[in-house]
Protein backbone atom coordinates (compact mmCIF):
# COMPACT_ATOMS: atom_id res chain seq x y z
CA UNK A 1 0.00 0.00 0.00
CA UNK A 2 1.61 3.30 -1.13
CA UNK A 3 1.80 6.47 1.21
CA UNK A 4 -0.59 8.32 -1.00
CA UNK A 5 -3.58 6.03 -0.48
CA UNK A 6 -2.79 5.99 3.70
CA UNK A 7 -2.50 9.97 3.89
CA UNK A 8 -5.85 10.26 1.13
CA UNK A 9 -8.89 8.08 2.05
CA UNK A 10 -11.13 7.41 -0.97
CA UNK A 11 -14.03 9.78 -0.13
CA UNK A 12 -11.06 12.49 -0.83
CA UNK A 13 -11.55 15.06 -3.84
CA UNK A 14 -9.15 14.21 -6.10
CA UNK A 15 -8.00 17.98 -6.35
CA UNK A 16 -7.19 17.77 -2.70
CA UNK A 17 -4.03 16.05 -1.25
CA UNK A 18 -5.34 15.04 1.89
CA UNK A 19 -8.20 14.89 4.27
CA UNK A 20 -7.04 17.74 6.34
CA UNK A 21 -6.43 19.87 3.15
CA UNK A 22 -10.57 19.11 2.35
CA UNK A 23 -11.86 20.00 5.49
CA UNK A 24 -9.81 22.64 5.66
CA UNK A 25 -11.12 24.34 2.50
CA UNK A 26 -14.62 23.54 3.25
CA UNK A 27 -14.20 25.52 6.78
CA UNK A 28 -12.44 28.47 5.02
CA UNK A 29 -15.58 28.40 2.76
CA UNK A 30 -18.08 28.49 5.22
CA UNK A 31 -16.56 31.18 7.04
CA UNK A 32 -16.17 33.08 3.89
CA UNK A 33 -19.97 32.44 3.77
CA UNK A 34 -21.06 33.50 6.80
CA UNK A 35 -18.96 36.75 6.05
CA UNK A 36 -21.47 37.82 3.77
CA UNK A 37 -24.16 36.84 5.65
CA UNK A 38 -23.20 39.23 8.44
CA UNK A 39 -22.57 41.71 5.78
CA UNK A 40 -25.99 41.35 4.00
CA UNK A 41 -27.88 41.79 7.45
CA UNK A 42 -25.43 44.59 8.38
CA UNK A 43 -26.79 46.60 5.75
CA UNK A 44 -31.07 45.94 7.09
CA UNK A 45 -29.52 46.83 10.78
CA UNK A 46 -27.92 50.10 9.27
CA UNK A 47 -31.22 50.77 7.53
CA UNK A 48 -33.06 49.82 11.07
CA UNK A 49 -30.88 52.25 12.55
CA UNK A 50 -31.13 55.34 10.15
CA UNK A 51 -34.49 55.34 10.48
CA UNK A 52 -34.63 54.94 14.01
CA UNK A 53 -32.55 58.04 13.89
CA UNK A 54 -35.00 59.89 12.06
CA UNK A 55 -38.34 58.68 13.33
CA UNK A 56 -37.47 57.99 16.93
CA UNK A 57 -41.17 58.09 17.94
CA UNK A 58 -42.40 55.86 15.26
CA UNK A 59 -40.24 53.17 16.44
CA UNK A 60 -40.68 53.44 20.35
CA UNK A 61 -44.27 53.20 19.48
CA UNK A 62 -44.11 50.34 17.26
CA UNK A 63 -42.14 48.64 19.65
CA UNK A 64 -45.17 48.59 21.92
CA UNK A 65 -46.64 47.02 19.53
CA UNK A 66 -44.98 43.85 19.35
CA UNK A 67 -45.54 40.91 21.54
CA UNK A 68 -42.40 40.70 23.60
CA UNK A 69 -43.54 37.20 25.29
CA UNK A 70 -43.41 36.02 22.10
CA UNK A 71 -40.38 37.44 21.28
CA UNK A 72 -39.03 36.36 24.81
CA UNK A 73 -40.14 32.47 24.19
CA UNK A 74 -38.58 31.88 20.51
CA UNK A 75 -35.27 33.67 21.59
CA UNK A 76 -35.28 30.66 24.51
CA UNK A 77 -36.32 28.20 21.68
CA UNK A 78 -33.48 29.23 19.38
CA UNK A 79 -30.86 29.22 21.90
CA UNK A 80 -31.89 25.65 23.04
CA UNK A 81 -31.87 24.74 19.39
CA UNK A 82 -28.12 26.50 19.62
CA UNK A 83 -27.41 23.62 22.48
CA UNK A 84 -28.79 20.74 20.29
CA UNK A 85 -26.93 21.58 17.39
CA UNK A 86 -23.61 22.20 19.31
CA UNK A 87 -24.65 18.48 20.82
CA UNK A 88 -24.76 16.95 17.05
CA UNK A 89 -21.37 18.10 16.30
CA UNK A 90 -19.86 16.74 19.09
CA UNK A 91 -21.00 13.65 18.48
CA UNK A 92 -20.24 13.21 14.95
CA UNK A 93 -16.74 14.12 16.11
CA UNK A 94 -16.69 11.10 18.50
CA UNK A 95 -18.81 9.20 16.23
CA UNK A 96 -21.69 8.61 17.99
CA UNK A 97 -24.32 8.76 14.49
CA UNK A 98 -27.66 7.98 16.32
CA UNK A 99 -26.90 10.44 18.64
CA UNK A 100 -26.05 12.95 16.10
CA UNK A 101 -29.47 12.06 14.52
CA UNK A 102 -31.60 12.19 17.57
CA UNK A 103 -29.57 16.02 18.33
CA UNK A 104 -30.42 17.40 14.61
CA UNK A 105 -34.63 15.81 14.83
CA UNK A 106 -34.45 17.91 18.13
CA UNK A 107 -33.23 20.86 17.12
CA UNK A 108 -35.73 20.36 13.57
CA UNK A 109 -38.60 20.89 16.07
CA UNK A 110 -37.43 23.83 17.87
CA UNK A 111 -37.10 25.30 14.84
CA UNK A 112 -40.70 24.86 13.47
CA UNK A 113 -41.56 25.75 16.91
CA UNK A 114 -39.68 28.99 16.33
CA UNK A 115 -41.30 29.28 13.04
CA UNK A 116 -45.31 28.76 14.20
CA UNK A 117 -44.73 30.81 16.85
CA UNK A 118 -43.10 33.52 14.54
CA UNK A 119 -46.44 32.82 12.22
CA UNK A 120 -48.80 33.21 15.50
CA UNK A 121 -47.45 36.66 15.39
CA UNK A 122 -47.84 37.71 11.72
CA UNK A 123 -51.19 36.14 11.71
CA UNK A 124 -52.13 38.90 14.50
CA UNK A 125 -50.12 41.71 12.55
CA UNK A 126 -51.90 41.03 9.53
CA UNK A 127 -54.91 40.97 11.00
CA UNK A 128 -54.93 44.28 13.06
CA UNK A 129 -53.49 45.77 9.54
CA UNK A 130 -50.28 46.42 10.86
CA UNK A 131 -48.46 45.89 6.89
CA UNK A 132 -45.64 47.08 5.42
CA UNK A 133 -45.79 50.30 3.74
CA UNK A 134 -48.67 51.40 1.81
CA UNK A 135 -50.48 49.14 2.76
CA UNK A 136 -50.48 49.93 6.34
CA UNK A 137 -54.18 50.72 8.36
CA UNK A 138 -53.86 50.26 11.86
CA UNK A 139 -55.07 52.90 14.65
CA UNK A 140 -52.52 52.04 16.80
CA UNK A 141 -49.59 53.31 15.10
CA UNK A 142 -50.36 57.03 13.32
CA UNK A 143 -46.64 58.19 11.75
CA UNK A 144 -45.11 56.17 9.59
CA UNK A 145 -46.38 52.57 10.63
CA UNK A 146 -45.87 51.07 7.43
CA UNK A 147 -41.93 52.23 7.23
CA UNK A 148 -41.40 50.52 11.03
CA UNK A 149 -43.47 47.17 9.95
CA UNK A 150 -42.03 47.32 6.50
CA UNK A 151 -38.14 47.36 8.47
CA UNK A 152 -40.02 44.49 10.83
CA UNK A 153 -41.34 42.25 8.39
CA UNK A 154 -37.96 42.47 6.40
CA UNK A 155 -35.73 41.71 9.21
CA UNK A 156 -37.66 38.85 10.29
CA UNK A 157 -39.31 37.29 7.33
CA UNK A 158 -35.71 36.83 5.99
CA UNK A 159 -34.90 35.87 9.03
CA UNK A 160 -37.31 32.93 8.97
CA UNK A 161 -36.20 32.17 5.54
CA UNK A 162 -33.04 31.62 6.59
CA UNK A 163 -34.47 29.22 9.47
CA UNK A 164 -36.23 27.43 6.61
CA UNK A 165 -33.19 26.88 4.83
CA UNK A 166 -31.68 25.58 8.13
CA UNK A 167 -33.88 22.72 8.52
CA UNK A 168 -34.00 21.85 5.07
CA UNK A 169 -29.70 21.54 5.66
CA UNK A 170 -30.30 19.03 8.72
CA UNK A 171 -32.71 16.94 7.34
CA UNK A 172 -30.31 16.73 4.33
CA UNK A 173 -27.72 15.68 6.92
CA UNK A 174 -29.68 13.26 8.56
CA UNK A 175 -30.13 11.58 5.39
CA UNK A 176 -26.11 11.53 4.96
CA UNK A 177 -26.04 9.87 7.95
CA UNK A 178 -28.25 7.18 7.53
CA UNK A 179 -26.54 6.20 4.52
CA UNK A 180 -23.20 6.01 6.34
CA UNK A 181 -21.49 9.18 4.65
CA UNK A 182 -21.00 11.80 7.90
CA UNK A 183 -18.84 9.84 10.84
CA UNK A 184 -15.99 11.46 12.91
CA UNK A 185 -13.71 11.16 10.29
CA UNK A 186 -16.35 13.13 7.89
CA UNK A 187 -17.75 15.09 9.93
CA UNK A 188 -16.75 18.96 8.35
CA UNK A 189 -20.29 18.84 6.44
CA UNK A 190 -22.05 18.80 10.39
CA UNK A 191 -19.83 21.68 11.27
CA UNK A 192 -20.46 24.05 8.93
CA UNK A 193 -24.20 23.67 8.94
CA UNK A 194 -23.64 24.00 12.77
CA UNK A 195 -22.18 26.87 12.28
CA UNK A 196 -24.83 28.64 9.63
CA UNK A 197 -27.35 27.48 12.62
CA UNK A 198 -25.29 29.11 14.96
CA UNK A 199 -25.59 32.30 12.68
CA UNK A 200 -29.23 32.14 12.52
CA UNK A 201 -29.41 32.07 16.51
CA UNK A 202 -26.96 34.87 16.73
CA UNK A 203 -29.05 37.15 14.06
CA UNK A 204 -32.20 36.89 16.66
CA UNK A 205 -30.22 37.51 19.15
CA UNK A 206 -29.73 41.26 17.90
CA UNK A 207 -32.89 41.17 16.66
CA UNK A 208 -35.17 40.39 19.19
CA UNK A 209 -33.49 43.61 21.23
CA UNK A 210 -33.67 45.72 18.62
CA UNK A 211 -36.98 45.55 17.17
CA UNK A 212 -38.73 44.34 20.72
CA UNK A 213 -37.11 46.15 23.22
CA UNK A 214 -35.77 49.34 21.87
CA UNK A 215 -36.39 52.15 24.37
Amino acid sequence: MSEDSVERPAWVEPFFHSADQQRSAASLGMWLFLGQEILFFSGLFMAYIAYRWMYPDTWLAGADLLNKQLGALNTVVLLTSSLTMALAVRATELGEISKVIRHLWATIGLGVVFLVIKSVEYSHKIHEGMLPGFHFSSDGLENNGGLFFGIYFALTGLHALHVIIGLGLMGWLIARCKKGLVNEERYVLAENIGLYWHLVDLVWIFLFPMLYLVR
